[in-house]
């Protein structure tokens, strides 16, 4: 089983960050390990957002395909279905699950997480994997047609 944190984002450290995987994975494995540090706890306070539980427990059930199977004993929750298992557990700040490999998460967990917001970071502890659940968007302000270069 692997070990993984997801963290909500603010949209501004997001917007900064997007492209810079790696210091926010550094920055999050160096808190995970120094909590006492006061100076880490707020950068930690700043850049994450709460998660409301029972909103996102509501989210979650509401919107759980119908094959995957929810046991819920207060912050702990158990997704699966006959191919795919989560352990997950809820805390203000960040989401930690077990499962056998991200690719559970990727079939039961994550397109929910998109529905709620696409910066969502996520951090693994037992195989040092980390990135965003969802790719970045063009702003609307950016034609979609223009080019780098031409053949002409």
């Amino acid at each position: 089983m692997y070990d993984y944190s997801i963290y909500w984002i603010k949209q501004e450290v997001a917007n900064h960050y997007f492209h810079k995987s790696d210091i926010l994975y550094r920055f999050f494995e160096e808190y995970r390990y120094n909590k006492n540090r006061i100076d880490l706890r707020r950068q930690f306070l700043y850049i994450t957002k709460s998660i409301e539980k029972d909103i996102f427990i509501s989210i979650l059930k509401y919107n759980l395909k119908d094959d995957v199977h929810i046991n819920q004993n207060d912050s702990i929750i158990e997704l699966y279905n006959n191919r795919y298992f989560i352990s997950l557990h809820i805390e203000q700040k960040q989401l930690k699950f077990r499962s056998r490999s991200l690719q559970d998460a990727e079939e039961i967990l994550f397109p929910i997480l998109r529905l709620i917001h696409p910066l969502f970071f996520v951090v693994g502890h037992t195989n040092q994997k980390y990135g965003w659940i969802s790719p970045i968007r063009f702003p609307r302000n950016i034609e979609r047609n223009q080019v780098l270069y031409s053949c002409r």
